[in-house]
């Protein structure tokens, strides 16, 4: 029987607490004054809809509204993880040594993968990352949005849409839509600085940030300024390798968060050329210099060197690093205005980001094999990804006779280029062996440098295509109680041709206090182009059972691009859009000014699912000879994987959202939040194995049993629980916040007896401030009471050098305390 938390109890249990609060709130005396909004509801949201009157209570979609005060209270200047601990279906997990995938971590929304949430700014579509996430780290595979590149300080609010969105705004949109709205307005501005260090002694962090606005032109414009600096230092909970011979080497792994050092500058303007027509622009600039680790070398001080060639370069070992040097650039400029009723937009949106890899403190063993030396830092070659768009687009109110309100009508088009490019590394980044062996020994040297080989010619070069969309919106009341709306938008790319989608939503407020809203649609997402284009190869750890059949251990694993030989000989086929199927229905209940309550239940349904496929052995006879026969040779990997439409899935959830506000007079107020998720993933179809690798042995599979049952299924806990509370008095104020992540299994790629669940764990965030005129200073503790996940089983934690789980949904570095002061005008 399943010991999963029940959804409904997950769900109704917080309700039951706040409805009993609401019947104390309707039972006080009459004549006390009203109780304040639990949340301002009432704001308009361009998240989701066309219309310029629609706000948050009357939404026909789920939408949370998050203001830059709450993000604030969060204590945390990193923006995804500001919102995890918002939003209880947005996860944020932190990987390491996952070749930097750690240094551009992406957040997840209902469990899904990365990419299938649209980033918006100001409503217009945000570019994603050049780094494609790899090896064993949630969202494998995606090319995702860096959130972090926003300064924190330069958001006014931000707004998750909670729906499949595809047929309003395109691909990507399946899991729902993150649009951050910046500030605007000549006036106000801050200054803040924090520090803070976890208290394990290490990851000491710092950063600046400063928000101003300036008058332009008589007034007729402004032009915002937001800049932000900081450090973090790594933090390590790797220990020591438990086999004999080897503890007394102490700790020479590293596990945990990366050194970056990172600068971001945003710029935000609007003027008004005449009363009707007005100009804005906002853009970015952002650079990011990140180190992670590989897994470390051992040297011949150790029971077993990992190679005799590093003997007087690498005595006693090394560990090999990783830096990614990260430059993003973003403009967004365009004219807007009315005329006749229309309201237009028009726009044109660039955006970037460049990544140049180094591997240091490392040494190609190949090319110290064959000439007899080798560098010990390598430039392994640069990604970058870029996208253009043009869009253009009207609306108008429009009032239709037999109608009693009118119609809003929506329509415009947009060009969209989108392009991804590798640059070749140094030679000896990616040099393999010409073949000779280690002196004394048979043993071929592995090539590249070692955590990280270069990116070689072959795999060099640039992809670009193109998409053209035009859309059709709809949105109406067609009662005072009874408000619907439909959406179509027709996408044409370059790369894989058509594709529709279309969706259907509706609100009817029974009375003005409680409302049902229901919605369809149909979406897509479609391949990125790193998926198609990118190849890699790294070193990874390979625990008891892996799908190299291979004992545990570190190993070389590539990645080779769909249309690649290697890739078309094991199987792949052709990349095809995602196609998905959203259906939600919910409640929303205002029985009191002081309460707030909502709830809705969805579906999403994804065909031909982009998933990165197992790694599939490449080291035994029968796999060499066929491949040698087909003109592949010398690989430098053990293992090879690629992407693959190889699986159909489906997800179901519920979201709960609750807000009571408790004014006690000359004693403050009391903001309580109470919001929870339950999501459950499952596949529902995977493909047939291809026939090439059913013939080469039933080992091989395109896709494992940790990708089936773990990565798109159950490697993400299916409950979270959020409460919070925000107590005000005079010039005092305290945020404390209680986060409960459910349970969560990580499954082995072959073994059943190797799978691991983690049992749920409760993290607590404390933060206390004192305002003092225009100054504020607070003191907290993220995870005040040090929590940590669950160890790894033995099996699985490379010899107790790695203990703890990639998964872990809300890392593993314990309690941080940090201060900050704040100036605010």
């Amino acid at each position: 029987m399943s010991k999963r938390s029940n959804p409904i109890v997950l769900a109704w249990l917080p309700a039951a607490v706040l409805l009993a609060l609401a019947s104390n709130a309707a039972a006080q005396d009459t004549s006390a004054p009203p109780a304040t909004r639990a949340k301002d509801l009432s704001a308009v949201i361009v998240t989701g809809t066309r219309s310029d009157s629609r706000t948050e209570s009357s939404s026909l979609t789920p939408i949370d509204v998050v203001s830059a005060k709450v993000l604030q209270q969060t204590g945390t200047n990193d923006l995804p993880t500001a919102l995890a601990r918002i939003i209880p279906s947005l996860t944020f997990p932190r990987p390491s040594a996952a070749d930097t995938a750690d240094t551009q971590r992406p957040a997840q929304l209902r469990g899904l993968s990365p990419d299938q949430v649209l980033v918006l700014v100001n409503g217009k579509r945000w570019h994603p990352g050049a780094l494609l996430l790899t090896n064993g780290v949630l969202g494998r595979g995606a090319q995702a949005v860096d959130l972090n590149t926003i300064p924190v300080s330069a958001i006014d609010h931000i707004e998750v849409l909670r729906d499949g969105a595809s047929a309003q705004y395109g691909s990507d949109a399946i899991a729902g839509v993150i649009n951050i709205i910046l500030k605007k307005g000549a006036k106000g501005g801050d200054v803040e600085i924090t520090g803070g260090q976890y208290s394990a002694g290490d990851g000491r962090q710092w950063q600046g940030s400063a928000n101003f606005g300036i008058p332009l032109g008589n007034d007729k414009g402004w032009l915002r300024i937001a800049a932000q600096s900081g450090h973090e230092d790594y933090t390590n909970r790797a220990g020591p390798d438990r086999r004999p011979g080897f503890p007394q080497l102490g700790v020479n792994y590293r596990e945990g968060d990366p050194a970056v050092r990172d600068q971001n500058l945003l710029l935000n303007t609007q003027y008004d050329i005449t009363p009707d027509v007005q100009f804005y622009a906002f853009g970015h600039f952002g650079h990011r210099d990140g180190t992670s680790p590989a897994f470390f070398r051992y040297g011949r001080n150790s029971p077993s060197p990992s190679s005799p060639l590093i003997a007087n370069i690498y005595p006693n070992g090394y560990l090999p690093l990783e830096n990614s040097n990260s430059t993003d650039r973003s403009l967004v400029a365009g004219l807007r205005g009315t005329v006749n009723g229309w309201r237009w937009d028009v726009s044109g949106n660039y955006g970037g980001n460049r990544v140049s890899y180094t591997t240091f403190n490392s040494i190609n063993l190949a090319y110290l094999n064959d000439f007899g030396s080798s560098p010990t830092s390598f430039h392994d070659g640069i990604l970058k990804a870029a996208q253009q768009s043009f869009d253009i687009d009207l609306v108008k109110d429009v009032s239709v006779g037999w109608l009693p309100n009118p119609v809003t009508v929506a329509f415009g088009a947009e060009y969209l280029r989108q392009s991804y490019a590798i640059d070749a590394g140094d030679l000896t980044s990616y040099y393999t062996s010409s073949g000779n062996p280690i002196p004394d020994t048979t043993t071929i040297p592995a090539g590249g440098a070692q955590g990280f080989a270069g990116w070689q010619p072959a795999n060099s070069g640039s992809l670009a295509r193109h998409d053209v969309a035009e859309y059709l919106n709809l949105e109406t009341n067609l009662t005072d109680k009874l408000g619907v709306s439909a959406a179509v938008r027709h996408e044409n790319y370059s790369d894989f041709g058509g594709t529709t989608s279309g969706s259907l939503a509706g609100r009817f407020d029974f009375t003005d206090t409680f409302a049902l809203r229901a919605s369809a649609s149909t979406g897509f997402r479609a391949p990125s182009l790193a998926q198609q284009f990118y190849s890699s190869t790294s070193s990874l750890f390979f625990g008891p059972g892996n799908s190299l059949g291979l004992p545990a251990g570190i190993y070389n694993s590539g990645l080779v691009p769909v249309n690649s030989q290697v890739a078309r000989l094991l199987g792949s086929e052709p990349l095809k859009p995602e196609k998905s199927r959203n259906y939600t229905i919910g409640a929303v209940w205002n029985p009191t000014d002081a309460l707030s309550l909502s709830i809705d239940a969805y579906q999403i349904a994804i065909s031909d699912r982009i998933v990165l496929s197992s790694s599939i052995a490449t080291t035994g006879p029968a796999v060499q000879a066929y491949l040698a026969a087909n003109g592949v040779a010398n690989l430098n990997y053990s293992g090879v994987s690629y992407f693959t439409n190889a699986a159909d899935t489906r997800t179901r959830g519920i979201d709960f959202v609750a807000s009571y506000r408790s004014d006690f007079g000359n004693a403050g107020t009391l903001q309580t939040t109470i919001s929870t998720n339950y999501n459950k993933n499952e596949v529902t179809k995977v493909r047939p194995n291809p026939a090439v690798l059913d013939a080469l042995g039933a080992t091989f599979h395109r896709l494992d049993r940790r990708d089936i049952r773990g990565l798109l299924a159950d490697t993400t806990p299916r409950s979270k629980l959020i409460l919070s509370e925000q107590y005000n008095v005079g010039n005092w104020g305290v945020t404390g916040s209680v986060t409960r992540y459910g349970r969560y299994t990580a499954y082995n790629a072959t073994n059943s007896l190797l799978d691991q669940t983690f049992t749920p764990k409760w993290i607590f965030d404390l933060a206390v401030n004192y305002s003092l005129q225009q100054w504020t200073f607070t003191v907290g503790a993220d995870d005040a009471l040090d929590v940590y996940p669950d160890r790894v089983i033995p099996g699985s934690n490379n010899n107790g050098t790695l203990p703890y789980s990639v998964y872990a949904p809300f890392g593993y570095n314990g309690a941080y305390v940090y201060g900050k002061v704040a100036y605010r005008w």
